[in-house]
């Protein structure tokens, strides 16, 4: 048995616009609609105004005003709305919701609109086209594909957990592997440690010994003579209070008096023996060779100890057309065409040059590029400002700082150049990066033995990239 409430909203509702009538009124044929409604229906008709719900035609045009079914439809509303908050879940019919236009239940689900709809909005221009279908069959429908969406993220997820986890493996096997490298470290340092220790104090015993013999030698030096400076004293002044006596008292004892100068000579006491020089010589050279030791230590440490390997790739977009870069970015070669390439304000233009992908603002860092004999070729690292559409001075003053090859003769890019010889430039050079202390250092990678140094370059505060210049040669990146 259909809901008096509803029964109520049906005829409340106008069969124009299927909501609540607004400003009813009847015609002729006795039905009624909305004002707006029926005059919009008559609005392009002078004669024949038909019905549009019976089809029955009247002659004129004729509204009368209906206030008593403008009543019945406020009644419908309050009803509706009480209804609706009676029920639970704010709608009708056991928990199902109603539609807020026509209080009608929602029982249809639209696919296009994606919303759920009830009967008369069925039937409404809105939603006439529209492929509708049962709630109950929708929900079927999309349970199904959420369900398939689902497995794909449970299986992306299980895939990402198995991603993690071996990561997860991988960093616990680095982190062995540092702690390996830890207790190894502290091992040689313990032993250097050791070394050094047991070097001070043989070194430290053996200065004092000598220094005692030194004192021994010295006290002994200095009471020798020491005695002999007072012993002329005492006799300088005895024969000066002889000398003011009267005369005849001088003379009478004058012959012992002159024999008191000649007395035996001074005996100076024997100097250092030359076996303490020699001595303090020996302690001087092993000191020297500990010095240069350390010092030598103390060198490889800004290329070594505290400097991070950095696997530099080239930056396509940056490199002149007429530079070929491999697939893997690793190798750059000049071609004598030039390659049709996207314009890019980062490209070099006129000079045969790429960066690499990697830039710097801070920290220590080094790479290592293989270089062929013959050609033009230059490695460095160059501001991210160095300008990029004219023919470029590789100097430090256009922010610049390489070493370059060509055809054999080998030089620094200072202001003025500074040559080098051949036999210590290597085939595989190593770019080391301070950037906090502004230097640019080249090293043969394999002796490790510095080739040239930039010891103050001038980065101001820019972002610094490697640097290549390639002009019938090749050039690749170890790593």
């Amino acid at each position: 048995m259909e809901n008096p409430v509803e029964s109520l909203h049906k005829e409340a509702t106008c069969s124009i616009c299927l909501e609540y009538f607004r400003d009813p009124v009847s015609i002729p044929c006795g039905h009624s609609f909305c004002r707006s409604c029926i005059a919009q229906c008559w609005k392009e008709r002078s004669s024949d105004f038909s019905c549009p719900q019976c089809r029955v035609v009247s002659l004129q045009r004729n509204f009368r005003p209906n206030r008593e079914l403008g009543n019945v439809v406020e009644i419908a509303k309050r009803l509706g709305s009480r209804a609706e908050q009676e029920e639970p879940g704010g709608g009708g019919g056991g928990g199902r919701q109603l539609c807020p236009k026509h209080r009608e239940a929602l029982k249809l689900f639209c696919s296009e609109e994606e919303e759920l709809i009830c009967c008369i909005c069925r039937e409404s221009r809105a939603h006439r086209s529209h492929a509708v279908f049962p709630v109950e069959e929708a929900a079927q429908d999309y349970k199904k594909e959420i369900q398939s969406r689902l497995q794909s993220l449970k299986e992306e997820k299980e895939k990402l957990l198995g991603l993690k986890l071996a990561g997860e493996n991988r960093h616990q096997e680095y982190l062995k592997q540092t702690e390996a490298e830890r207790q190894k470290l502290m091992s040689e340092f313990e032993l250097v440690h050791h070394f050094l220790e047991e070097q001070e104090k043989l070194l430290l015993l053996q200065l004092n010994e000598l220094e005692k013999e030194i004192m021994k030698h010295q006290k002994e030096h200095g009471g020798k003579f020491s005695d002999e400076i007072v012993s002329l004293s005492a006799l300088i002044d005895e024969i000066e209070e002889k000398c003011t006596q009267p005369d005849s008292e001088f003379l009478q004892d004058i012959r012992s008096t002159l024999g008191r100068f000649d007395k035996e000579p001074f005996q100076p006491p024997e100097e250092m023996p030359s076996k303490v020089g020699k001595r303090l010589g020996e302690l001087s050279e092993k000191n020297s060779v500990l010095t240069d030791i350390l010092n030598k230590f103390k060198d490889t440490l800004p290329s070594e100890l505290g400097t991070e390997w950095v696997n530099i790739t080239l930056d396509t977009d940056t490199a002149n057309p007429q530079i070929i870069i491999s697939e893997d970015r690793k190798s750059a070669r000049w071609d004598v065409t030039r390659t049709d390439v996207p314009h890019n304000p980062k490209r070099f233009k006129s000079s045969c040059c790429v960066l690499g992908c990697e830039g710097f603002t801070s920290g220590r860092h080094y790479w290592e590029v293989n270089v062929e004999d013959g050609g033009i070729w230059a490695v460095g690292v160059a501001r991210a400002s160095v300008r990029r559409k004219i023919e470029l001075k590789l100097t430090p003053e256009e922010g610049i700082w390489a070493l370059q090859g060509d055809f054999g003769q080998y030089q620094a890019l200072t202001t003025p150049v500074t040559p080098l010889s051949p036999l210590c430039t290597p085939r595989r050079i190593r770019v080391f990066l301070d950037y906090e202390r502004g230097q640019v250092e080249f090293l043969n990678a394999d002796t490790k033995d510095s080739v040239f140094i930039f010891p103050s370059a001038s980065f101001s505060g820019e972002r610094v990239f490697p640097f290549f210049k390639v002009l019938l040669a090749q050039l690749t990146l170890d790593g």
